[in-house]
């Protein structure tokens, strides 16, 4: 179990998860949050992997591919910690869940403008994420909350639930795949409204119980938590770990579209990353247990340099392409859950939406940004997989942030020389 009023050395024991059996009185609670989670991941599910092939369809440059794919991690520098903010002051997250999926499908079906040009769909995606971006936080720290028991974080439960995130995901890629490969990509924008609208009517499924509104005297600074070193490095660590992703995020359909794989296969290759997802999720509570919360992140670092070197050397060989996205297991599935726990546990109670934003803001906001414009950059002037070389060597640097957050919860000082 950890702690909610523990000191951060609660992660050095293995067992930093409540795995055990219980009775489950929030079903139904539960059950929407899965709805909401399986709508949004089908939402992006063919939005993030598809979005620059559409780009590219309708006649504009990389540089400027990068630069749109690069909006949905623009608003995620602000978007997620005003909504955070928002909903911690009122406890209404259910309505403003809401507001924000109508307000997404509704800008979503400006895509299909007759004529589109840049300026156009850099507006329309911005009015989009903007909202779309804020539903994640708030719904992960409601979630959150509701998978805690006794000051612990239920892995099993989360999982259980997260896992349908990745299956309305993996539905959606493969569906996608073999309808832009069938019909080209025209019918993109179509694809937004409709799974946008299904996010809407996920929402209205939420049950819409209002938190108490944060009173004066019970709001929680954010600064000192984040002055912590613990948290400081975890906060570097993720950061740098999410930002060597990017590459796969803004760049793996190009990638592999430019070697030559038919976009039938590209979705399968996305497929596979969600299909070893799906299977980490549903069985965590046995794995995660096994190490530290931060030993999970050291690792979770480490083989993601690997994930990035194999896509870089070898992803024109089918079977590597496959090896290294079955690695999202761990340098996705397991990565996210861990921090999600630690985030738990450094931002409990009326700081827990805060928490989740910053780690929106942090974690894939600044990454995507900071890879849209550099890795426009390098496809420019050294091709594609000069991307994975850079994010190979980032991640390298990842693993170094996470063992100075693993040496300080375990209070063990890094040998340097």
């Amino acid at each position: 179990m950890i702690d909610s009023d523990a000191q951060p050395r609660a992660d050095t024991q293995p067992q930093g998860f409540a795995v055990g059996p219980h009775k489950d009185r929030r079903g139904r609670e539960l059950l929407s949050f899965a709805a909401l989670s399986a709508s949004y991941f089908a939402h992006l599910g063919f939005f993030s992997p598809y979005l620059s092939l559409w780009l590219k369809d309708i006649g504009l440059s990389i540089a400027v591919i990068s630069v749109l794919a690069s909006m949905q991690s623009a608003t995620r520098l602000f978007a997620p910690y005003g909504w955070g903010w928002l909903s911690d002051r009122t406890g209404q997250r259910v309505k403003l869940l809401r507001y924000s999926a109508l307000a997404a499908m509704l800008s979503s079906a400006c895509l299909s403008w007759a004529q589109p040009s840049a300026v156009w769909i850099s507006v329309v995606l911005v009015v989009m994420l903007i909202h779309s971006s804020a539903m994640m936080p708030m719904s992960e720290a409601a979630m959150a909350q509701m998978v805690s028991r006794g000051g612990g974080f239920d892995a099993k439960r989360y999982g259980r639930v997260r896992l349908w995130g990745s299956m309305g995901f993996l539905l959606t890629v493969l569906a996608a795949g073999w309808w832009f490969e069938r019909f080209g990509m025209a019918h993109f924008p179509l694809w937004s409204v409709v799974t946008m609208l299904a996010l809407m009517l996920s929402t209205w499924c939420l049950p819409d119980t209002p938190e108490k509104p944060v009173q004066a005297h019970e709001r929680v600074a954010i600064w000192p938590i984040l002055r912590q070193s613990a948290v400081a490095w975890l906060f570097v660590s993720v950061f740098l770990h999410v930002l060597a992703h990017m590459g796969v995020y803004i760049y793996l359909s190009l990638y592999l579209d430019a070697l030559g794989y038919s976009k039938t296969t590209i979705g399968m290759l996305w497929a596979v990353s969600v299909v070893v997802e799906i299977a980490w999720f549903y069985n965590q509570s046995r794995w995660l247990p096994r190490y530290s919360l931060s030993a999970w992140l050291v690792i979770a670092a480490a083989v993601t340099a690997l994930r990035m070197g194999m896509t870089a050397a070898g992803a024109g060989v089918l079977v590597i392409a496959l090896l290294a996205q079955a690695l999202h297991a761990i340098t996705f599935a397991a990565h996210h859950t861990v921090c999600i726990a630690l985030l738990s546990h450094h931002f409990p109670g009326h700081a827990r939406g805060r928490g989740q934003a910053l780690y929106t803001v942090i974690g894939y906001g600044l990454p995507g940004v900071l890879s849209g414009l550099a890795g426009g950059y390098l496809t420019t002037y050294w091709g594609l997989a000069s991307v994975f070389w850079v994010t190979m060597v980032v991640a390298l640097a990842a693993t170094a942030c996470a063992l100075r957050v693993w040496a300080l919860q375990h209070r063990v000082p890094l040998q340097t020389g």
